[in-house]
């Protein structure tokens, strides 16, 4: 639990986006390998969006564990973690529940809606929450 003397530092939209831009470049030539390993060079050659039932592996599963195993063993996906950012349970500021991790993932979805604003909701929350936090109960703040 938090010394009730310190205090919380919340990491904001800004630098939570900053973590997203890093996380999509280490997690793109993942899914480029896996994507021409599936399907070759006609992979980047096609105006297709989905070229088969790998790609949904390649382009949405395999990231979607990429991202959950890291937030269960790390607290942080490699991104957060060059920001110095971790993501904690509200209630206690410990390590969120598996259940919850789930959860704030599935809440990317809800984030998502009407253009985005669940995550800039981020920028103007008093504790820097987007709506995917709000949901799981989770904050991100910055490791001591």
């Amino acid at each position: 639990m938090e010394d009730e003397n310190s205090e919380i530092h919340y990491a904001g939209f800004w630098i939570r986006f900053l973590a997203c831009i890093i996380d999509s470049i280490w997690m793109m030539p993942l899914v480029i390998f896996f994507g021409f390993m599936a399907y070759g060079a006609s992979y980047f050659e096609s105006e297709q969006v989905y070229k088969g039932p790998a790609d949904i592996f390649i382009q949405y599963v395999l990231p979607i564990f990429l991202t959950v195993g890291f937030w269960m063993y790390k607290s942080a996906t490699p991104g957060k973690m060059v920001v110095k950012a971790v993501i904690v349970n509200a209630a206690d500021l410990q390590r969120p529940s598996k259940g919850q991790l789930i959860l704030r993932y599935v809440g990317y979805y809800v984030s998502l809606l009407v253009f985005g604003l669940g995550f800039i909701w981020a920028a103007f929350d008093p504790k820097k929450q987007a709506w995917h936090d709000k949901i799981a109960k989770t904050l991100v703040i910055y490791r001591k």
